[in-house]
């Protein structure tokens, strides 16, 4: 295959999908087959790798192996290097020094190599346990560490270690990256790679000291140095599904997997080294993420519009047809379909008296808001994915045309402009679901809901105003991390690297933005399952109560009039004013607020009928007798459904998918302050050797944060995203029937 059919095949495979819609499923459907194992050996070729099987090897341990069948251009790349050389050409960082030092020439071809790699292992990495002895390493016994015994300010190892993932991402890509024959290395190096990948042997690489200038030289020495065996670096081995997962010297690791340590022929160290590798798969690892939280944003959208009794009305496809944004169209289209079949939609005309026409910024303008998100990630992914089937060190090998060529394919910008994007999307999804949680907490926005979402009485709970605080702690934050990474290079290496990307800084802060993204998405989403289980509740209620104060009503005021018509035209009065009560009076104690309510309707009724005696005798005795029933009511209702909460027959397509999740699969429970209250000490159970043991001891009481921690794994482990992209799944085949019929 020659160098245009390879662009084109690449092409090909990076070239959009009609929608970004079908570029997220398409992603998800190819991910899913690796993971569950129906594909999931992996094959390298150079040029075809998809963001699936970048996260499925890096996350998941998927097997890979290399495209026998493309592995004889590798070889020829080596040999023309080698034939080069013999012809006595200078190749940069062959034969000659590197960077600002290229004016020097050696014929020490593979000293140079290891010299290389050796120097850039310049990288900060502590060791598990060793800021336990703080004698250790050179720092005095006497110092005032040893006085003190002083804590780490942080998890030593964490702050200075890159994740596993990132490492085996990395050298996945670097692996597609040299598969390609343009780089000059033997086949043999190749291999190496691929048997780390396949004996899980990842090697620890420092999380700080690349400026993704020529690429990220220093990350990628550390994979380099674990090939080689060098006994001074360290990687993690052992089976980790057995719990013998541990830290080993590089020599060690190969040994136990009996992997022969590579030996650096010419160019090979710096192939190894000169490339966005390090980049590229944590800018992919970002976009996993990404994607996966843009979709639960619209379906979280979904559910907001449901909790805060919104209309469907702002996502009708002729605002789109009229401001063709595609990402505000995909929006639309996916809230809309999101939303069906749910009885929680409210579709007001503006009748209602001192009524909003239409809703609130934060779900009214969603499509508008989230559209070009979701454009900036469908440019993201594209940018991404070709880096990842790239060839980016240098030189680089033409063997088509027999020559070797001098470039910049390791300046990683495009990294650096996808992750820009992808950050600055996370602030804006972020601010949008925090604006929508503030409002669904306060009763002077939420249409009826209680105020910080009790299920309590209002005066003995406040179980989600924290939350809000964490709310806006979490979206200041996302704020910050939202500033571009880009603008703040510094020159370096001799003035050599004056412009440099900056791509691994940008990208590592982008999956810190999106980890404080799923935070907000987990608060949110619990409380909207707060929101439209005590919805639902309330809508039981109102159906139970409506029969009795009926029933009251005739039974009070009949036979006070030549005939009863009047009845019949205040009852929907009546009706509609205890309706408005309901919702204005959510922040009251249940006992006096039915009071007030029912009280409050007492100038509707004398309004229609007369004020005789005998009709102020009937409203005193009716206004007590329904004041109690509606209490009465509420109360059975209340403690009925908290027994067994169930919205899903009122919830939307894609909310009832959320909603069960949280609620089955998480069991995360309609949240009151029982669920959170730790046991009183008396409250004590008998042991069985006749002690007391108290039920502080004996039960696992939850807070709302460990509930919201449980959210957030669920999360982070991908578990959650199969129901969300299940909605997803569902919208789109609902708007492939609807193309089909037309």
């Amino acid at each position: 295959m020659n160098l245009s059919e390879e662009k084109e095949v690449m092409l090909n495979l990076m070239a959009p999908s009609q929608s970004y819609n079908h570029t997220v499923l398409a992603h998800w459907e190819s991910f899913i087959s690796k993971v569950e194992g129906t594909k999931s050996h992996i094959l390298i070729d150079g040029r075809s790798v998809d963001l699936a099987s970048v996260i499925a090897v890096a996350r998941h341990g998927a097997s890979i192996g290399l495209n026998d069948n493309e592995m004889q251009r590798v070889s020829q790349s080596a040999k023309a290097v080698q034939a080069s050389l013999e012809e006595g050409n200078v190749i940069y960082g062959v034969n000659t020094g590197f960077g600002g030092s290229a004016d020097t020439r050696t014929n020490a071809v593979e000293e140079l190599q290891r010299l290389l790699t050796r120097g850039l292992h310049y990288g900060m990495l502590m060791q598990p346990a060793r800021h336990e002895s703080q004698g250790d390493g050179g720092c005095p016994q006497d110092t005032i560490s040893m006085v003190y015994g002083s804590l780490p300010l942080d998890d030593p190892v964490a702050a200075t270690c890159m994740p596993e993932s990132w490492a085996r991402a990395a050298m996945m890509i670097r692996l597609n990256s040299l598969s390609s024959g343009k780089s000059g290395v033997q086949l043999s190096t190749l291999n190496s790679l691929v048997q780390l990948l396949e004996h899980d042997i990842t090697p620890r690489i420092p999380i700080r000291g690349s400026i993704s200038a020529s690429g990220d030289l220093s990350p990628l020495s550390y994979i380099g140095g674990v090939m080689q065996g060098k006994p001074t670096l360290t990687a993690w081995a052992g089976n980790r599904r057995t719990g013998q997962r541990r830290i080993l010297k590089a020599n060690m690791a190969l040994a136990e997997a009996n992997i022969a340590p590579i030996e650096l022929r010419a160019k090979e160290g710096l192939a190894i080294v000169n490339g966005t590798a390090m980049s590229a798969g944590v800018a992919a690892l970002a976009m996993h993420e990404a994607h996966s939280q843009a979709i639960l944003s619209q379906v979280l959208t979904a559910m907001s519009v449901e909790a805060l009794r919104g209309t469907d009305e702002s996502f009708d496809p002729f605002f789109s047809k009229v401001r063709p944004h595609p990402g505000q169209e995909e929006s639309a289209r996916n809230i809309y379909a999101f939303l069906g079949r749910s009885k929680l939609v409210h579709r007001s005309d503006g009748s209602e008296e001192a009524s909003l026409r239409q809703d609130r910024y934060s779900i009214r303008t969603a499509p508008q808001w989230i559209g070009p998100v979701l454009e900036d990630l469908f440019l993201a992914h594209r940018q991404v994915m070709i880096e990842v089937n790239s060839v980016t060190d240098n030189p680089l090998v033409d063997t088509d045309q027999n020559r070797i060529l001098h470039g910049g394919n390791f300046q990683a910008k495009a990294i650096t402009s996808a992750m820009e994007k992808v950050r600055q999307g996370c602030q804006s999804i972020g601010r949008m679901l925090s604006v929508q949680c503030t409002e669904l907490i306060n009763p002077a926005t939420s249409r009826g809901l209680p105020p910080n979402l009790v299920v309590d009485e209002p005066s003995e709970s406040y179980i989600w105003k924290g939350t809000d605080i964490m709310i806006a702690a979490l979206q200041s934050e996302l704020g910050f991390l939202a500033n571009p990474v880009g603008s703040h290079v510094q020159s370096a290496e001799m003035g050599n690297q004056a412009l440099n990307s900056l791509a691994l800084i940008s990208a590592r802060y982008t999956l810190d933005a999106l980890d404080v993204l799923t935070q907000i998405s987990a608060i949110y989403m619990i409380a909207l399952c707060q929101a439209v289980d005590l919805r639902v509740m309330n809508l039981k209620f109102l159906e139970m109560f409506r029969n009795a104060m009926s029933r009251e009503t005739h039974k009070a005021f009949e036979g006070l009039a030549e005939n009863d018509e009047w009845l019949d035209r205040l009852e929907p009065i009546l009706w509609a004013a205890f309706e408005k009560g309901i919702d204005q009076t959510s922040g009251m104690d249940s006992k006096n607020r039915f009071a007030f309510i029912i009280a409050s309707l007492q100038p509707r009724i004398l309004e229609v009928a007369s004020s005789s005696l005998g009709v102020l005798v009937a409203l005193k005795a009716w206004t007590e007798r329904c004041s109690f029933l509606a209490l009465e009511d509420y109360t059975l209702n209340r403690d009925s459904y908290i027994l067994a909460p169930d919205a899903t027959p009122f919830l939307g397509l894609g909310s009832r998918h959320i909603y069960c999740f949280v609620r089955e699969r998480l069991r995360v429970p309609f949240m009151q302050e029982k669920t959170i209250r730790t046991p009183e000490p008396e409250a004590a159970e008998e042991k069985t050797d006749g002690s007391r043991n108290s039920q502080r001891e004996a039960v696992d009481t939850p807070t709302v944060g460990s509930l919201m921690t449980t959210v957030y794994e669920s999360m982070r482990t991908g578990a959650l995203y199969v129901a969300v992209m299940k909605c997803l799944q569902e919208a789109d085949g609902l708007e492939s029937n609807s193309r089909a019929q037309q």
